[in-house]
């Protein structure tokens, strides 16, 4: 009875532990992705239809970019996840000192997973991107939020690679 028990043990430990010696590693500094995708289902299921597919577009361009010189080839797939976009309905709302009633930072949050070939995950990297609201110009230009997204984005992606350990 005991060694059943201990076997559980030992067997659940290594359930809990499995997981989490996928996240918060960095990879091998060789390291190529045989692609990337970005997944903003977590949006689409919160009813953000446009605005998510927009999201995933400027995403996809910044990671593009950031990763050029690190796709091709049959390595793992880079599937970066937004959980959380939040850019402040008003920027430029703060006093000469520093006061105000509103936030001036939009956020994008996410998680890169490198995944094998089989769909196992590698390595789970969570990331929050934290970026002056001011970043698109003039608050009451209609293209702001658009500048705004793109500019979130190429943060996200460039802290990425760095987050990654690819840097």
């Amino acid at each position: 009875m005991l060694r059943w028990s201990q076997s559980l043990i030992a067997a659940a430990l290594l359930a809990v532990a499995a997981p989490a010696l996928a996240q918060d590693a960095t990879l091998p500094p060789a390291t190529r992705f045989s692609g990337i995708q970005v997944d903003v289902r977590p949006l689409l299921a919160r009813g953000l239809g446009p605005y998510a597919e927009t999201v995933r577009a400027e995403l996809q361009a910044a990671l593009a970019r950031s990763f050029a010189d690190r796709v091709g080839g049959p390595g793992p797939v880079l599937v970066v996840r937004v959980t959380g976009v939040s850019l402040n309905p008003y920027a430029g709302s703060e006093t000469r000192l520093g006061g105000g009633n509103a936030t001036n930072t939009d956020y994008l949050e996410g998680e890169a997973l490198v995944v094998d070939r089989v769909g196992t995950v590698l390595l789970r990297h969570p990331q929050l991107s934290a970026t002056n609201a001011s970043s698109g110009g003039a608050w009451y230009d209609p293209a702001s939020e658009q500048r705004r997204v793109t500019y979130i984005a190429g943060h996200y992606a460039q802290w990425l690679r760095r987050g990654l350990g690819l840097e």
